[in-house]
């Protein structure tokens, strides 16, 4: 795979927090990269949804979405993803036909069935109610998801009769993907016959991903919403003029993960200068090297190379990218970076003429 103008480049944005940062910092920095990100040639940016968490900010993506879309003028915008099983599917289709009633052919809706938070805070979400099953309810809140959003709720169904607002025909609807790291997601995808994005950016899926990716595409049956397979997947990427800085930078992101799976918190992400002296034994080490096996991070010339490598591994041009680190310009400046070697920074420039 080598013809690099033929790629589909996505912000996947999880609002991260930085210590002694507020969150309320996070969330507006995420509409300032949205802008930026529009600028220099993405086509799509996607908001994460996470709760209780002192790392990321983003607990509400259909509220952020509204404001980057209000803010943005062409690139798409959407979920990555909201979390289905805490909601009911009525409230959300409903969320998502009043934000594609405000930009229509803007918006995406991922759903993801993780709870996206740890454990008693997904009993929260659904408090005093009972959590879903998620095993046996999701698929079945994904097809009412989908029935409310196009007003075809089958015969039969003992919802038939509700309209989702806002009511009549919809001129458009979100376009719904699939989000997930695992041969359910994989195949519930294959089976609706929707769009299937990877989450490869966890750092320890990579082993299985691509397998994930080929059940799906063999699985895969056309629907009204698709005729072929759609493949994204999502990188961990930081790109710096140098591996050296590069490295440097990606030193927040990587203590932060082992921190979070020892049940630590710093409060948001450490400054580089102090993560990449942070003192760990050496199983934390150990772990770090095996969940961020997957990272891509160095100069422009390695982060293409990775980008690439990635994307054949997947059979792919549609590739989301995530960047997490301290300072909010080495952030801008990666994502603009990878935009430049992937070579949809020049097509966006000539769009704009």
């Amino acid at each position: 795979m080598t013809y690099t103008d033929q790629f589909t480049l996505s912000v996947v944005d999880q609002s991260p927090i930085r210590k002694d940062g507020r969150p309320a910092d996070a969330l507006r920095e995420s509409v300032e990269l949205a802008r930026h990100a529009e600028r220099v040639g993405y086509s799509r940016y996607w908001v994460a949804e996470h709760h209780n968490s002192t790392s990321f900010s983003g607990a509400s993506p259909e509220i952020l979405i509204g404001q980057i879309a209000a803010n943005t003028e062409r690139i798409r915008v959407g979920s990555g993803g909201v979390m289905l099983s805490h909601y009911s599917a009525l409230k959300v289709a409903e969320q998502f036909r009043i934000l594609d009633a405000f930009y229509p052919d803007r918006i995406d809706l991922g759903i993801g069935r993780a709870p996206g938070s740890d454990r008693l805070t997904a009993a929260a979400l659904s408090h005093p109610r009972p959590p879903v099953n998620v095993q046996h309810e999701f698929p079945q809140m994904v097809g009412d998801l989908l029935g409310f959003l196009n007003g075809d709720m089958p015969e039969g169904h003992p919802l038939h009769e509700i309209k989702a607002q806002p009511g009549g025909p919809p001129d458009t609807v979100p376009e719904v993907w699939l989000l997930g790291s695992s041969d359910y997601s994989a195949q519930l995808a294959a089976h609706l016959g929707l769009p299937f994005s990877f989450a490869d950016f966890f750092g320890n899926t990579s082993e299985y991903g691509p397998r994930m990716a080929e059940l799906y595409r063999q699985m895969f049956k056309p629907s009204a919403y698709l005729r072929e397979p759609k493949v994204n997947v999502g990188l961990q990427v930081i790109c710096a003029p140098t591996e050296e800085e590069a490295r440097f930078i990606g030193a927040s992101r990587s203590l932060n993960k082992v921190i979070s799976a020892l049940g630590l918190t710093t409060g948001g992400l450490l400054p580089p200068e102090d993560a990449i002296n942070w003192p760990l034994d050496e199983s934390a080490k150990h772990y770090m090297r095996q969940s961020t096996q997957s990272y891509i991070e160095g100069d422009p010339e390695q982060v293409r190379e990775g980008i690439l490598a990635s994307a054949e591994r997947y059979e792919t041009t549609d590739v989301g990218i995530v960047t997490n680190c301290y300072y909010f310009e080495h952030r801008k400046r990666s994502y603009e970076l990878v935009a430049e070697v992937m070579g949809v920074a020049s097509m966006a420039a000539v769009q704009a003429d």
